[in-house]
């Protein structure tokens, strides 16, 4: 989560995107992916989603692909001192030589293939839109269903880059981004099928999750396996009552009996 202060009411959907309030209550939810969201409601503070520039958010979830946000914050802060300003984004990064940007981005990992990426990705915006502030336009005014499949056509911006952008930076409600944390959760419940690709666990939560519950969906689930339920110890291994959500879960790859955990996919 953020380290911002909490705000005055719960939020979801970013001001960007109309600034919808979520009410999250399990008593009342109609799916079980629903009440694990809500249920996380009651764990989380939930903030706005929706606002950020559409470039430097595109940029920002390159860097962080295959990483924590420790290490590719300050790749993402460094870049931008030295690329910046936000409105020439794009055009800098094109110019950048390649060794440069690998060197500025270096505390992200993977610096290289990021740097070859983001390349990619600025001379693509000033081909197809001319300037990094139209491309933003784009993001933030364009169909949702055409902005992501633009965005895939990109190489190097995958099915969660896309979806980053479109909740991050559009404010789009219904959007929930797939990283490894939500993929190996939703499994783990049982609330996706074991063998589920990143997709098929997408497509499961946007049908199943209120659309101005997906953006705090998203976050909160990252907090919560970061926290309690991490692929190779969850908190229930060692003590069912340690974890807040043990008791929606089927624990689908995990057996406290003899300590051993292995992917949904293999149980």
């Amino acid at each position: 989560m953020s380290d911002d202060a909490e705000p005055d009411v719960n939020i979801s959907g970013g001001s960007a995107g109309g600034g919808v309030e979520a009410s999250f209550d399990p008593e009342t939810a109609g799916t079980r992916a629903e009440a694990v969201v809500d249920r996380l409601g009651e764990l989380y503070w939930q903030k706005a989603y929706g606002g950020q520039d559409g470039f430097e958010c595109l940029v920002r979830t390159i860097l962080s692909q295959n990483t924590s946000d420790v290490a590719s914050q300050p790749a993402h802060d460094a870049l931008v001192e030295r690329y910046g300003p936000i409105d020439d984004l794009a055009a800098n990064l094109d110019a950048a030589p390649h060794d440069e940007l690998a060197e500025t981005i270096a505390s992200a990992g993977l610096y290289n293939q990021k740097a070859e990426s983001i390349h990619r990705a600025a001379a693509w915006v000033l081909d197809e839109y001319g300037s990094t502030a139209a491309f933003d336009a784009f993001v933030r005014d364009g169909d949702p269903g055409e902005v992501r499949e633009t965005l895939l056509e990109v190489k190097g911006v995958g099915p969660k880059t896309a979806d980053c952008v479109l909740l991050f930076a559009g404010g789009q409600g219904g959007v929930f981004p797939v990283d490894t944390h939500v993929h190996r959760i939703y499994r783990r419940m049982g609330i996706a099928p074991p063998d589920a690709d990143h997709e098929g666990v997408r497509e499961v939560l946007e049908r199943d999750v209120p659309a101005e519950k997906c953006g705090f969906g998203h976050t909160a689930t990252i907090q919560f396996g970061r926290e309690y339920c991490s692929a190779r110890k969850p908190a229930c291994l060692d003590d069912p009552d340690a974890c807040p959500l043990a008791d929606v879960c089927d624990q689908v790859g995990v057996y406290p009996e003899s300590g051993e955990v292995e992917d949904p996919a293999d149980a």
